[in-house]
């Protein structure tokens, strides 16, 4: 008679906490200087595999009408179809579909981003996540800090004007960083 041997998992799943999360990008504005603004509305899980973080896996959207740049015009632009073209496009997605551990706390995530319609691979640096810690109320939270950079046009992002002493209002190269926080389901 033998026995099956289950092994132990160490997968654990947890869900994005909005409330301690930034989405937020730059871009160089005028060929002079960056200007920053975040999506203020999130929501992802996380499938973390500690034992084998090769079999982890995130997924996570952002509102798209939820972009601020602490300028009402310029966001307004944002969402209309010269940029994000919210009504039609209310979300920004990503869905990872590789995981490399690059070095102790550092993993690169591939997978797939989705703006305005149009998906493209990206990989993402990850610093995370943290060691688990216990809020008041005794939930387990994690945290990671993430970072990317992709040219907006890939993602039909296409909209400029010149600038009278030449170059562009708005670069192509977007900087993405997230500093999110995760609570254990």
């Amino acid at each position: 008679m033998s026995a099956t041997v289950v092994p132990q998992t160490s997968t654990t799943t947890w869900n994005l906490d909005p409330v301690h999360s930034v989405a937020e990008f730059k871009v160089k504005h005028m060929m002079i200087s960056n200007v920053k603004g975040q999506f203020t509305v999130a929501k992802g899980s996380l499938i973390l595999d500690e034992a084998n973080p090769a079999n982890s896996r995130i997924e996570a959207s952002l509102d798209a009408a939820s972009i601020n740049t602490r300028d009402a015009q310029r966001d307004a632009h944002l969402k209309s179809p010269d940029f994000f073209d919210v009504e039609k496009f209310p979300e920004l997605s990503f869905k990872s579909t590789h995981v490399t551990r690059v070095k102790s706390g550092e993993h690169a995530v591939e997978g797939d981003l989705t703006i305005h319609g149009v998906t493209r691979k990206v990989v993402f640096t990850i610093d995370g996540p943290s060691a688990p810690g216990k809020d008041p109320w005794g939930n387990a939270r994690i945290g990671l800090s993430a970072t990317a950079k992709i040219n907006r046009k890939d993602f039909g992002l296409n909209w400029n004007t010149a600038l009278e002493a030449g170059g562009f209002l708005v670069g192509d190269e977007i900087a993405i960083t997230l500093d999110v926080q995760f609570v254990k389901a």
